[in-house]
């Protein structure tokens, strides 16, 4: 039996300590066993994990330059959620801890996406679906 597979999304922070504070007013929490001055570990699921890294350390990673988030797009991070409601309160608790939403709130129907932009710019979709598209 192979383990299950896993994804680590990587990310530039230029503080830390306000990113983790700012994805913890989200709900989400930390794994301190990978947590220090120059990550920290942010606990999405039990399969899904994002690496928040001091933009210096993230450097080491690659030879290419950073892309500043704040002014061009590199990735949209998109989370399910379990319902309608539960996209709001993401997403508005991610406004109420300093957030911009990028774009205007789309019901497809069969889905229900609103995003976020987060301290660094990177954008973040959440979205609920619910049966499937036309």
């Amino acid at each position: 039996m192979t383990a299950p597979k896993m994804i680590f999304v990587n990310l530039p922070v230029r503080d830390l300590e306000a990113s983790k504070a700012f994805f913890a007013a989200l709900g989400y929490g930390f794994n301190p066993q990978f947590t220090d001055h120059n990550a920290a570990c942010m606990v999405v699921s039990d399969s899904i994990f994002v690496m928040l890294l001091v933009e210096p350390f993230f450097k080491g990673f690659t030879n290419k330059p950073l892309c500043d988030a704040r002014s061009r797009t590199e990735v949209i991070t998109c989370l399910s959620a379990d319902s309608h409601a539960e996209v709001d309160r993401l997403v508005d608790a991610a406004l109420a801890a300093g957030a911009s939403e990028p774009m205007p709130a789309r019901d497809l129907g069969f889905m229900y996406q609103r995003g976020f932009q987060d301290l660094d710019g990177h954008l973040w979709e959440i979205a609920h679906m619910d049966g499937e598209p036309g």
